[in-house]
């Protein structure tokens, strides 16, 4: 007897079912368990990173929300930016302000730096992808501006180039990040810095995604809460 053979029929004796539509389905349903086990797996270690950076994060989120706030009342606008993943919770954040979904909540200037592919492949190709941000913002920004940057590791250079201008310019700069928060949690130009303390990148931009939605809600409630109300162009008028 061949050694194939010999292996097929030790299998079919450990196995018997194996081979037969009693076998297939038998495995089919071993495979659902496992998903469903990993998907329960998966849920909890959510739950638990979004209480865990709740729990330590929430006064500067409502700190966050105030400094955007203020600069939408003092006339400026939301600057966001990311790249990969975090480049479209930039966008999504941008789309939020812009285009609000509850009703009777002002539309509110808000710039995605990340998403200009002529601009971004310009620059990259002239000067450096560095400065891919940072030339936008020279052109674009003015102090009154508040820039919001997302990077799960905290040590895109881009970004870090970005917050660096930013703050010569006088922006506020608030910067999502994950990890131990990378160079973004140590640059000085940066105000305010969210970490989600843990190494997966999934459970990092969940937490994000969390955060900028609470963050948009807080924001409209402290600028109905101010005098006037904000008008088409993100200004305070009374």
């Amino acid at each position: 007897m061949s050694d194939a053979k010999a292996s097929n029929k030790m299998l079919n004796a450990l196995y018997p079912f194996m081979g037969t539509e009693d076998g297939a389905r038998l495995v089919a349903r071993d495979k659902t368990q496992q998903l469903l086990a990993a998907i329960q797996v998966k849920t909890a270690e959510s739950i638990a990173a979004k209480q865990a950076f709740f729990s330590k994060y929430s006064q500067t989120l409502a700190d966050i929300a105030g400094t955007i706030a203020s600069a939408y009342a003092r006339g400026g606008r939301l600057m966001t930016a990311g790249n990969g993943g975090s480049s479209c919770d930039a966008a999504h954040l941008a789309l939020e302000f812009m285009h609000p979904v509850t009703a009777g909540r002002p539309a509110l200037a808000a710039i995605n730096l990340s998403q200009d592919a002529a601009m971004l492949s310009a620059v990259a190709n002239d000067v450096g992808f560095d400065h891919v941000l940072k030339r936008q913002l020279l052109a674009l920004a003015k102090a009154d501006d508040v820039l919001v940057v997302f990077s799960t590791s905290g040590n895109s250079s881009n970004l870090i180039e970005a917050c660096r201008k930013a703050g010569e310019l006088g922006m506020d700069v608030v910067a999502f990040s994950g990890g131990d928060g990378g160079e973004l949690a140590r640059c000085e130009s940066v105000k305010h810095c969210l970490i989600v303390e843990i190494d997966s990148v999934h459970r990092i931009q969940e937490c994000h995604l969390v955060c900028y939605h609470i963050l948009w809600d807080l924001v409209h409630t402290l600028l109905a809460d101010e005098r006037g109300f904000i008008g088409e162009h993100g200004r305070a008028t009374e």
